[in-house]
């Protein structure tokens, strides 16, 4: 018993890591993907339509206060990564961190879908027709990324216990 409690505590600090970074490349996919090359929508644009251009700076300022945090959120992951690697006892395995980023990243799109598109209605992913469809499937791949992550850190899991 005491040995599974021992590896669990040694995986942390690299799933810590790939979870902060999980947040924030799972941001950056958003923002870049989304906001800036389809521009689907913006961080406001249910509230304030990109109809004039004082709606559009407003906008661009929320997305870059929104690419901001990313960014952060990426920076912790990185900071973090560098500091599971000065430690001899963290085992580092592929699964682990992949399936720790992969869980990060189904974190960032669930929550940010349920409280931006459901909850607050700030903004979806893409408004018009079938606006729904595309808000629940935002949710669901933020479901998916977490479960395959999820399967991931306990392949992850398995290796280290083995070793």
């Amino acid at each position: 018993m005491e040995a599974k409690s021992e590896t669990r505590n040694r995986r942390g600090p690299l799933i810590s890591a790939g979870i902060f970074l999980g947040l924030g490349l799972g941001g950056f996919v958003d923002g870049i993907v989304l906001h800036q090359i389809l521009q689907w929508h913006h961080m406001l644009s249910s509230v304030s339509p990109t109809t004039t251009v004082s709606d559009m700076e407003l906008n661009m300022v929320w997305d870059g206060l929104f690419d901001a945090s990313t960014w952060i959120m990426t920076v912790i992951g990185i900071g973090l990564l560098w500091r599971a690697g000065q430690r001899d006892d963290v085992p580092w395995s592929s699964n682990t961190f992949l399936g720790s980023i992969l869980l990060g990243a189904g974190a960032f799109n669930f929550f940010e879908g349920l409280i931006d598109h459901q909850i607050l209605g700030i903004h979806h992913v893409k408004p018009g027709p079938n606006e729904l469809a595309w808000d629940l499937g935002f949710l669901a791949s933020g479901v998916i990324l977490a479960a395959i992550g999820w399967i991931l850190l306990r392949a992850g899991k398995q290796e280290s216990t083995i070793v």
